[in-house]
């Protein structure tokens, strides 16, 4: 048996924060950066598995033992997500992992960045083990799952679940409902958007704990996010870009009873900024007519990239 190789992108969520859980439409970013997972057979009992980062160190590595999924030293936090990965992807196909492998997972970005290093290892696995990776995913992280769609797409995208999503919360439904249609969005204005790193990940799953306790008019919200994702998609003005991205973070933030992102560290920034996935870390979007490197770095944001240099 030889060598198999996956490899799957990461993620940005431009609009629908929060909302994709319960029905939005979303426009969502595959990124240039990804990770890749090799496999071969190896030894019959176990799996030695190891993890590199982007500056080729080895972050993690262990052997679990393949008659009970286990390992000796399965004292971290990643070891016994890995396992609870590894124990649901047996149980949606008995036929995996029936014989040891060497298993290398390498990612391309820092894996601090919040641009899907448990989506692509999901994906990943799912495609190796054979199963819908969006079950995989329902099995073990939850979410809305559009980082799964991101992982396997090579272009920007709308994402959107079922509406009336609330009686599975944090869970995908059967991928077959889910709403997926690739979009060209490249636009006219693209050298005038930066991504800009906020040097702190955001744990997704607190984030959207503390979403579900909030009461608001959700249908109301949902068609207010649907209109502005339809015009960011046709939009050719970044004037108008702005004042949509602004009417975004407005909404999300009246929800979520936060101030924009802007208004607490960048109020002195002449463009608009918008958020990204869950508030408060990883990635924002930044947009200015002249590159804002400088600015960003003097607030003490060192990783700003130019939306061509990010998005696939």
């Amino acid at each position: 048996m030889s060598k198999n190789n996956f490899y799957s992108n990461g993620k940005l969520l431009l609009t629908g924060e929060y909302l994709v859980l319960d029905g939005a439409k979303s426009l969502a970013l595959p990124t240039k950066y990804g990770q890749h997972l090799t496999v071969e057979p190896n030894d019959p009992n176990t799996i030695n598995w190891k993890s590199i980062d982007h500056n080729e160190h080895i972050w993690f590595e262990t052997n679990i033992k393949l008659n009970n999924l286990s390992s000796d030293d399965s004292n971290t936090d990643f070891e016994k997500r890995l396992i609870q990965i590894l124990k649901a992807a047996k149980q949606l196909n008995p036929d995996f992992l029936n014989t040891g492998y060497s298993v290398e997972t390498k990612l391309t970005f820092p894996k601090d960045w919040g641009l899907g290093s448990s989506s692509t290892l999901i994906n990943n696995l799912g495609n190796w083990a054979q199963i819908d990776p969006y079950e995989l995913l329902k099995l073990t992280f939850g979410g809305s799952g559009y980082d799964i769609a991101c992982a396997q797409y090579n272009k920007p995208l709308t994402y959107q679940l079922p509406a009336n999503n609330d009686e599975i919360l944090n869970q995908v439904q059967n991928d077959k409902s889910i709403i997926i249609n690739t979009v060209d969005f490249y636009p006219n204005f693209q050298d005038n958007l930066y991504f800009v790193y906020l040097n702190k990940k955001q744990n997704s799953r607190d984030a959207i704990e503390a979403y579900r306790k909030n009461k608001f008019d959700k249908s109301g919200a949902i068609t207010s996010i649907n209109k502005i994702t339809e015009r960011i998609i046709a939009c050719n003005q970044l004037s108008e870009f702005n004042d949509l991205i602004t009417q975004h973070e407005e909404i999300i933030g009246t929800i979520l009873k936060q101030e924009p992102i802007k208004n607490r560290l960048f109020n002195d920034f002449q463009g608009a900024i918008k958020s990204l996935g869950a508030w408060g870390g990883d990635f924002i979007l930044a947009t200015a007519t002249e590159d804002s490197s400088a600015y960003f770095k003097s607030k003490g944001f060192e990783t700003v990239i130019p939306f061509q240099k990010m998005i696939l």
